[in-house]
């Protein structure tokens, strides 16, 4: 079956910017995609040969992508599992595997498989009611980050303990939910790297981006970062234990905290294309989308070679107004989601502003 063929279709579970960024990638290649959406005139719907406007746990919606898609691959990790299971049952590929899925739908799982995999992350421990909670706290210690086991993204579903007496409050402000207790990361700077592992196995990395996050949203990424040797090669190194841990296929971000000793702690991974990859599309010579694609329709990896230094940046709410200056600027280059409706801190695009890369 594989390599796909060019006319080949790739179906995609979501149509929002993801969906969208590796709908236009893959068509570039020659396929065409089929996207799986709930909401009617999303932003991937629009630039798809197919669209299944349906619940992504609906049997026959799922049944019905199986028909269209040669294998499939989704722009976010909170599908459910059981969609992915369904669609196993049609004998359709998914790619990402359900394994990466799961692992990474749930925040104590994937830190358990990360220090497992020898990738080792902060100290953490599990909590299911307020007096776990509470003694979760006590064992990490002041202050923790509590978050909630499943879901949750850009900030959202988290919340700091600064006081002992706060567990058991902040685990009800969460919803009373399962969660997991973290300890603070003394870290000097947040970095990420983008990895892909093809059919056969082949691994290609992506140079380290360091990333600046305001209100747990990221909102500059700067790509190649300045890093020593050794610590590319520890990252390089960790990127290649978790992808061949999961027998992984396709794009993966991970997040990693640099300390002042100069370890590196994975913070945590998407298995997907990611947003620190987004300095790629003008800054690579395979881009994080094609890669992907690539990955998953069995073609041979790209490679992900720097031609320019990269600032990328997020265009949150109204700062897309911009988008005429922005395009007027001779070294950035724009890149619009198509969403019809402007929201604060809503991601509606992003620019990369390129520069020559420094001896």
């Amino acid at each position: 079956m594989f390599p796909l063929s060019p006319g080949s279709t790739i179906g995609i579970l979501g149509g929002g910017q993801l969906g969208r960024m590796l709908a236009l990638a893959a068509a570039r290649l020659g396929f065409d995609v089929a996207i799986l959406e709930p909401e009617a005139d999303a932003p991937a719907t629009r630039v798809s040969a197919h669209v299944v406007q349906t619940a992504y746990d609906d049997p026959e919606g799922l049944k019905a992508l199986a028909e269209l898609a040669d294998v499939i691959t989704f722009e976010f990790e909170n599908v459910p599992a059981a969609a992915v299971a369904q669609l196993a049952v049609l004998g359709v590929p998914v790619a990402p595997g359900a394994r990466a899925l799961a692992v990474a739908q749930d925040r104590v799982e994937e830190k358990t498989f990360l220090n497992d995999a020898h990738a080792p992350t902060v100290r953490f421990a599990p909590a299911n009611s307020e007096a776990e909670a509470f003694a979760a706290v006590a064992t990490i210690g002041l202050p923790a980050l509590m978050k909630t086991r499943r879901e949750g993204y850009d900030g959202k579903g988290q919340i700091w303990v600064e006081q002992l007496a706060d567990a058991g409050p902040a685990f009800v402000s969460l919803g009373r939910v399962p969660v997991v207790v973290e300890a603070r990361a003394d870290f000097v700077r947040e970095l990420s790297i983008i990895a892909a592992r093809g059919r056969t196995g082949e691994i290609e990395v992506y140079p380290l981006a360091e990333n600046h996050h305001s209100g747990g949203i990221l909102r500059r990424s700067l790509a190649p970062a300045s890093v020593s040797d050794a610590l590319a090669a520890q990252a390089e190194q960790i990127a290649h234990r978790v992808l061949t841990a999961l027998d992984y296929v396709g794009v993966i971000g991970i997040e990693l905290f640099e300390l002042a000793d100069g370890r590196l702690l994975v913070n945590e991974f998407a298995p997907r294309v990611h947003n620190t990859g987004h300095w790629t599309q003008d800054g690579c010579q395979v881009d994080q989308f094609e890669q992907h694609i690539r990955a998953v329709a069995g073609w041979p990896l790209g490679p992900t070679n720097p031609l320019a230094r990269v600032e990328m940046l997020n265009l949150l709410g109204d700062e897309v107004e911009t988008w005429l200056k922005l395009a007027g600027e001779p070294d950035t280059r724009l890149h619009l989601y198509g969403k019809r409706e402007i929201k604060p801190g809503r991601k509606m695009g992003h620019v990369n502003r390129i520069s020559p890369l420094r001896g």
